[in-house]
């Protein structure tokens, strides 16, 4: 339900239009003149503001103006007829939410409120998860659903121990963060943390990453040079995608964890090491047990302690806090941050995100830069998300009636017209 302002002198007309919106469940107060209209916001609070642009008694867009000074949080509607469209699409662009033009089809009106009324109750949502995030401990990782406060409750307890680590979890789960945040809680904080892809490296070059290697041990060896254990000497080495690790690698880090030394190649000499180990995998590594594919004493000294990081899917109430997140990322200094439209909403609330979190930074990302400061609406999300058939969708999903779509694609042709003469209407009329 919203606090409704209908500012117009027709008696009729706003009559019609009461009763209507009423009929809706939002509460309506209307004002015949300019002056009443002002008096009635210097004492009440209202979420939406329609008025007439051109009225007997007052003009529409000093009410803007005044309303957009003085309440910003309140959504101005102006009502315009085809001689004063140009001045309210110009106000558009001074922040007014929409026009509607005379006579109006009540519908347009609904769904327009319908997505202010949606996008407050996301608004309230996003405070509400904030508020519940905030009282849990400091942590780079986000989420509030019972899985999330689990895994973070997780993270705190295995932290403070020196034990090895497996995490497991989908693409783009965080696995590296949740190794980070393990790290720089654990007393090896001011230590090293060094990261490891065994996926990006070839098998003949994995062991001399991991371990080192002497000048002249294999050709391309100029000189000497530390593997990543000895620099993550005294701190923590991530060994990410640890079951495509090679057979012949899996043996000496498997020594590495009984004995705590390692022997660069090319060498006989040994090296002692202070490394706590953390490992992850998309995989299933009991899986690579039963296939051959990874040493089972292996498995269980990387698996003392271990993680499962849940996908995106299964914790849809964390998504609007993740969004949150990323549209205050890329954002230019002193930019708005955009808002993101009910159908928008929509679309991310129904896609299942095979890539977790790390495909949804990416898509809002994409977002950002094709609505160029304005409302992220359903076209700027990546196809996959917004899907061919969403195009002609109203907010909840159901096919746009005519008028609407219409009515949308004037409003932008409008704008666009007045965005290629630098704003001058009589230009673009």
């Amino acid at each position: 339900m919203l606090e409704i302002l209908l500012v117009g002198d027709e008696a009729i007309l706003q009559s019609a239009a009461k009763d209507a919106l009423s009929g809706l469940g939002h509460r309506v107060t209307i004002a015949a003149t300019e002056s009443k209209a002002r008096a009635l916001l210097e004492s009440r609070v209202f979420g939406v503001v329609i008025t007439d642009v051109n009225m007997k008694k007052g003009d529409g867009l000093a009410i803007f103006r005044h309303v957009h000074a003085t309440a910003p949080a309140t959504d101005v509607i102006l009502m315009t007829d085809y001689g004063t469209i140009a001045d309210a699409v110009a106000a558009l662009k001074e922040g007014a939410y929409d026009y509607i033009m005379k006579p109006f089809d009540i519908e347009i009106i609904g769904l327009r409120l319908g997505r202010i009324a949606e996008r407050r109750r996301l608004a309230e949502e996003l405070a509400t998860a904030r508020a519940a995030a905030a009282h849990l401990p400091e942590t780079p990782i986000i989420g509030r659903t019972p899985s999330m406060i689990r895994l973070t409750q997780r993270i705190g307890t295995m932290a403070t121990s020196d034990a090895a680590v497996l995490i497991t979890g989908e693409t783009g789960t965080g696995k590296e963060l949740v190794a980070h945040s393990l790290h720089e809680r654990s007393p090896r904080a001011a230590k090293p943390f060094v990261a490891v892809n065994c996926a990006a490296f070839p098998e003949t070059l994995l062991e001399a990453e991991l371990f080192g290697y002497e000048r002249g041990a294999f050709t391309g060896a100029a000189a000497r040079r530390e593997g990543r254990f000895k620099a993550a000497h005294g701190g923590t080495l991530f060994i990410d995608e640890v079951a495509e690790m090679p057979v012949t690698a899996q043996v000496k880090v498997l020594r590495v964890l009984q004995d705590g030394v390692v022997e660069p190649l090319g060498t006989n000499k040994t090296t002692h090491v202070d490394v706590r180990v953390i490992t992850a995998t998309h995989r299933n590594l009991k899986e690579r047990v039963a296939q051959g594919l990874f040493r089972e004493d292996l498995y269980y000294r990387l698996k003392v302690l271990d993680i499962e990081i849940p996908p995106l899917r299964e914790r849809p109430a964390d998504l609007p806090l993740l969004v949150d997140h990323f549209l205050h990322r890329p954002h230019r200094p002193g930019a708005a941050i955009p808002v993101i439209s009910p159908r928008a909403w929509a679309a991310l609330g129904q896609y299942s995100f095979p890539g977790n979190v790390r495909e949804l930074e990416h898509a809002i990302e994409h977002a950002v830069v094709l609505a160029q400061g304005k409302e992220i609406d359903i076209e700027h999300l990546p196809s996959e998300i917004a899907g061919t058939a969403a195009l002609n969708t109203g907010p909840n999903g159901s096919l746009r009636t005519l008028s609407l779509a219409a009515h949308e694609f004037e409003r932008e042709y409008l704008l666009r017209a007045l965005t290629l003469v630098a704003g001058r209407k009589a230009r673009a009329a």
